[in-house]
């Protein structure tokens, strides 16, 4: 009897592959984060623009150097005349990324890393308690079997 193995299917392979942990784990992050970068964008917005534009203008994408004179950018931003070096907009998102990486690590990592470190010292302690209590056991049956093995012998001798 010849026994055909079977070809794996296209669609169960692509199932499979969607079925593991870290595709939907992925998933749920990039959703998360792409909410996450609503916020943060919010923030850059709302409160720290206008703390530049108490200095300067609410506009960071404004700032920017000529690199060769004349420069002339038209409104819907390109460059007509000269070089410009579009410093602002790299400043602005310079700050997106630190505000972000801030709040992804006080908010997020940091608490997560105390509690996995709070959960394993009491996993570490439960253990350490298990140890004595496996110990005093031994202890006990070892102080049994002496007993009995005294009594036997003291048994024999009355023989």
């Amino acid at each position: 009897m010849v026994i055909e193995k079977k070809k794996p299917n296209i669609l169960e392979g692509f199932k499979a592959f969607l079925m593991r942990g870290n595709v939907v784990d992925l998933a749920v992050a990039v959703v998360i984060g792409a909410a996450f970068t609503n916020i943060v964008n919010s923030v850059v917005k709302g409160v720290i623009n206008p703390l530049v534009g108490a200095i300067g203008t609410k506009n960071l994408d404004s700032y920017s150097s000529c690199l060769q004179h004349p420069c002339e950018v038209a409104p819907d931003g390109t460059v007509t005349k000269g070089v410009p070096i579009l410093w602002g907009s790299v400043l602005g998102a310079t700050l997106t990324f630190v505000i972000t990486a801030a709040v992804v690590y006080f908010l997020m990592v940091l608490p997560m890393s105390k509690y996995l470190a709070r959960q394993e010292a009491r996993r570490k302690a439960k253990e350490g308690t298990q140890e004595v209590i496996e110990l005093t056991e031994l202890e006990v049956l070892k102080e049994i079997r002496d007993a009995l093995v005294a009594q036997r012998g003291s048994g024999h001798d009355r023989e």
